[in-house]
């Protein structure tokens, strides 16, 4: 049975359940008590502090209501604000109760249902919340557990050091283009080691017209670096005599580039740690092995959509997933006004970024997608826009993703393209 449907969630709300607003605040919490119909057991807003005393208070206070009222099932519901909910959640987790979670667009939209003022304060809060809880308009939490949420947790440190090596890359791109322009015309990459290596040394232009030829070759040799002798070297030294750069301020500048080139290899390090931790743990997962066999699919892609999705099990079909990432198709229609469709935006924006990712490598690297991104953009009816058809792509691989992780079983190109139903144009398709 599904239980993420609102009919489900409203079958669970009967007469014997107790429903709790929390409104969650970063050191102090606010909860009022309520029936299956509204009707409020709380006489005030019960405080309770973001601490183990604070939540034991809080058990000890939902436990006498309970008793009071003669109800089997507790109810809290909560806005997830932050990060602040998580040690709550836990702790009504391991005490065998089940927290739900409303959405905050939700609670902001329907504050003013009972009283049509928009204030905001630690009593009203709770009781909207009460409130979208009796109606079926609220979400299970998933707090990932075991590898999951470690692989959760090493992948956000991936994209957070992945996010600083970046910058300092933009920072490195923008050093060179102020005091050596011409080094783009030496090495296409920003990173080359070669180049680094020669930068740490001699930072600016005049320094590598010093340091000359020989010079430049000898430090490669030291470092035993392979790919690069005389004939770069003497492409950098020249590069280096006709150089425009500034010749202003070179003390801070050398101070600059030398600290970048350090911040650069502490963040590139700890990238590549990560990876290596990540990948460890990710052959932890069922049938991974088998989404790594999709031609486009590596393991960053792998390893983010299983930290961002966490246990593939729980959900009970592919648009649950798409719903998560905010790939869930709506419009705005009206009578005899039919909207535009589009995506909701209104999920974990990561997942959604990273399946427009793999989408983009898929197409370009893998011949079946490729020939699916050809036929949805050049069929006779409705045919869809690149972007559009990226996004369907998208769509696609999440399906295909649930099925080989919950079934088993590997990918097949012939079957996805079996799948789809399409006129015989398709077939002419490169």
């Amino acid at each position: 049975m599904n239980c993420n449907t609102q009919n489900a969630k409203i079958a669970g709300i009967t007469e014997e359940s107790l429903i709790i607003g929390v409104d969650i605040g970063s050191e102090i919490h606010f909860a009022r008590a309520f029936d299956w119909r509204g009707f409020e057991y709380s006489k005030k807003a019960f405080q309770f502090s973001n601490s183990d005393v604070g939540f034991n208070n809080f058990r000890i206070w939902m436990h006498d209501l309970q008793v009071k009222h003669q109800k089997t099932v507790v109810i809290p519901g909560m806005e997830p604000t932050g990060h602040y909910w998580f040690n709550l959640g836990i702790f009504l987790q391991e005490q065998g109760i089940k927290p739900v979670l409303v959405n905050p667009h939700h609670v902001k939209k329907s504050k003013e249902l009972d009283d049509n003022n928009p204030t905001k304060n630690d009593r009203k809060d709770p009781k909207v919340i009460a409130g979208l809880v009796s109606s079926g308009r609220f979400s299970y939490p998933y707090i990932p557990e075991g590898v999951y949420a470690d692989l959760r947790i090493t992948s956000n440190l991936r994209f957070q050091a992945q996010k600083e090596l970046n910058r300092v890359l933009n920072r490195i791109a923008r050093w060179l283009s102020i005091y050596f322009p011409e080094y783009k015309d030496v090495y296409g990459k920003r990173d080359s080691i070669s180049g680094m290596m020669i930068l740490r040394q001699a930072s600016l232009p005049s320094d590598i017209v010093a340091l000359g030829v020989e010079g430049v070759n000898k430090i490669w040799r030291d470092a035993k670096l392979r790919a690069v002798g005389i004939k770069r070297a003497t492409i950098l030294v020249e590069a280096a005599k006709r150089s425009v750069g500034s010749r202003e301020g070179v003390i801070a500048a050398r101070m600059e580039i030398v600290t970048l080139l350090e911040d650069y290899e502490t963040y590139s390090a700890r990238v590549n740690d990560l990876l290596q931790l990540i990948e460890d743990m990710i052959s932890e997962i069922p049938h991974v092995e088998k989404l790594l066999e999709i031609k486009g699919v590596g393991m960053k892609t792998v390893s983010g959509f299983i930290a961002e999705v966490g246990d593939i099990s729980r959900f009970d079909n592919p648009k649950q997933l798409q719903k998560l990432a905010g790939l869930a198709i709506v419009e705005n229609s009206s009578g005899k006004h039919k909207g535009k469709t589009k995506i909701s935006k209104r999920g974990r924006k990561r997942l959604r970024y990273l399946l427009f990712e793999v989408a983009m490598s898929v197409v370009s690297k893998n011949d079946e997608f490729g020939t699916l991104h050809y036929y949805y953009t050049n069929r006779r009816d409705n045919p869809l826009k690149k972007i559009q058809s990226l996004i369907a792509i998208a769509c696609k691989l999440i399906r295909v993703f649930f099925v080989i992780m919950t079934k088993g079983i590997s990918y097949d190109g012939d079957k996805l393209l079996a799948d789809i139903k399409r006129p015989a144009m398709l077939a002419t398709a490169v």
